[in-house]
């Protein structure tokens, strides 16, 4: 890893202290929201944290131009951010922290306890559990008789076409906890939230295995990007 560079060092007040100000002023007046930001704009803000004395506005926008776009100068590596003109280590931790800290509010906000009768509270509990990865990925909540969550435990990561540890590993996690009923979703990365062929013979296979212990098979999500589909909603569980 090389040595970062001091960001910003120079002594005194900087020439841009006013307009910080007002940028932070502006983001705290719109309801600590950024849906009336410019992408370079949120970028100039959260750069004032680890830059402190330096204009931040020529790197956020030298930021969107090399990685063209928000997300992806959130998703370019810890190294790619690095050699980027104006960005030591400090700012690249920083910038590689805002995904990893959005998916950790998302998933801390549906925790344990959490209510799944429908559908749609499936589809927000599940869901954040995905914010950012790139990765297929397995999801398994476990579930008791007053459909409350009792755990939610990641099952495989990377490479998951091995149906026959994935059911073991279901059931297993199941019996565990006592559960009753259990939700199971994994990702597309790249691709889209159509269940393939595939998904539809393993989802058949937990279903068999999940019935000789008497536990149900809620639902099985397919995520992929800003999408999701429910397979007991489209009939796919008969």
């Amino acid at each position: 890893m090389r040595k970062e560079k001091p960001e910003g060092t120079e002594p005194g007040q900087h020439p841009h202290a006013g307009h910080r100000q007002r940028l932070k002023n502006r983001f705290l007046r719109e309801g600590c929201s950024f849906d009336h930001f410019e992408p370079h704009e949120v970028l100039e803000l959260l750069l004032y944290f680890s830059i402190p004395r330096r204009d931040t506005n020529p790197i956020a926008h030298g930021l969107m131009e090399r990685f063209h776009g928000f997300a992806q100068v959130c998703d370019a590596s810890f190294e790619e951010l690095c050699r980027t003109e104006g960005i030591g280590e400090t700012s690249a931790l920083l910038i590689k922290m805002i995904p990893a800290i959005g998916r950790f509010y998302s998933v801390d906000k549906y925790s344990a306890g959490y209510v799944i009768d429908s559908t749609q509270k499936a589809g927000e509990f599940i869901y954040p559990k995905f914010f950012g990865l790139t990765e297929e990925t397995v999801y398994l909540a476990c579930l008791d008789g007053a459909n409350r969550v009792i755990c939610c435990e990641k099952l495989f990561s990377g490479s998951v076409n091995r149906v026959p540890i994935l059911v073991r590993k279901i059931v297993e996690t199941a019996l565990r906890v006592g559960a009753v009923s259990v939700l199971l979703a994994h990702n597309h990365p790249g691709g889209t939230a159509i269940p393939s062929s595939e998904d539809l013979v393993t989802t058949r296979k937990v279903i068999s295995a999940l019935r000789t212990v008497d536990i149900s098979l809620l639902d099985h999500i397919i995520v992929a990007e800003d999408d999701y589909v429910s397979m007991a909603e489209s009939g796919m569980l008969q």
